[in-house]
């Protein structure tokens, strides 16, 4: 052993015993601690990014490029300094306040996983209507709930015991999205019990709804786009006010070095992986050729930020203060 130099202080010193004899530290550790609601203008609109809930999941191939190889998965990962094998999968809705409305997008898990045996482990109990609460937004006072796909992150947060959470509500579905859950007809097996919350979760709410299609507004400046793949009626939407435009794309790209840097790569959750490819690309040209600014339901939190298109391909540029100013 080395000997110690008692001339020095030791960092052992930190180190006291309190009254009942038990070793102390001077702090304690306080666990995580991170931002859940983003705010700014744009234009005469305000809108806000919401953390409803995030999960660790293993496994980033095969979940990500089933149809690569896991060498070239997990050398894209070592590229961009991201665990090879683990994942961060956060929630992010988004609401917008036209001045005249108060507009949701997606309402995240909600009480599924304490209500479903099947989801308690697999999905981190949604926070979107309490963290609303606290940036000043009541379930309430939504005026419109739009809801982009049938997945259950984001139709998780639309009823709890059996009553809508945003009571006074009108709701938005894709027409051709609402239609399949409801048919029921090619539900992959996957998805089975995904069309089951469908029918107790949505189809109750329909006739508060309004179905849309590609082209449609939700309110003045809030124009639905085609982005199916994912889901078979997958939406997104354009946003613009005086002269200021933004995109809410749900789950078109649903990882930030993964599916915007590969989007040829398949995504486990992909209802239909070679048209989910299809829209990738046409999306992010779209944000790149627009130089849109994005929020993205899966992206590290507050989930803003913009596409840009190099020799290389598309990369996520994650949104610093452009959109302070």
């Amino acid at each position: 052993m080395f000997p110690l130099d008692r001339s020095r202080p030791q960092l052992l010193s930190i180190r006291r015993r309190d009254e009942t004899g038990r070793t102390k530290v001077p702090a304690t550790l306080q666990g995580e601690l991170q931002p859940t609601i983003y705010r700014f203008k744009l234009g005469e609109f305000e809108v806000a990014t919401v953390l409803d809930a995030k999960a660790i999941r293993e496994g980033l191939h095969p979940h990500y490029g089933a149809n690569a190889s896991a060498d070239e998965v997990m050398a894209l990962a070592r590229a961009n300094n991201i665990d090879t094998q683990r994942f961060e999968h956060p929630n992010i809705p988004t609401l917008v306040n036209t001045g005249k409305q108060l507009v949701l997008f997606d309402t995240g898990n909600g009480a599924l996983p304490r209500e479903y045996e099947q989801l308690s482990k697999r999905l981190p109990p949604g926070q979107t209507a309490a963290r609303l609460a606290a940036a000043g937004y009541r379930p309430e006072d939504i005026d419109v709930v739009v809801v982009t796909h049938g997945h259950p992150d984001h139709i998780g947060g639309l009823v709890e015991g059996g009553m809508p959470v945003f009571r006074n509500a009108r709701y938005v579905f894709g027409a051709a999205e609402f239609d399949f859950w409801k048919r029921g007809e090619n539900v992959r097996e996957a998805r089975k019990f995904n069309r089951e919350l469908f029918m107790t979760i949505c189809v109750p709410l329909a006739d508060r709804s309004t179905f849309m299609k590609p082209g449609d507004e939700v309110a003045p400046g809030i124009t639905a786009v085609d982005a199916a793949g994912h889901s078979p009626g997958l939406l997104a939407f354009h946003i613009e006010n005086n002269g200021k435009r933004f995109m809410v794309t749900a789950d078109t790209c649903t990882q930030y070095v993964m599916a915007v840097q590969r989007p040829e790569w398949h995504f486990e959750m992909d209802d239909d992986k070679d048209r989910a490819v299809a829209t990738r690309k046409r999306i992010l040209d779209m944000l790149a050729t627009d130089r849109l600014f994005v929020a993205s339901f899966h992206m590290p939190f507050p989930g803003i930020g913009y596409v840009e298109k190099g020799q290389a391909g598309y990369r996520w540029v994650p949104h610093s203060y452009q959109l302070n100013l």
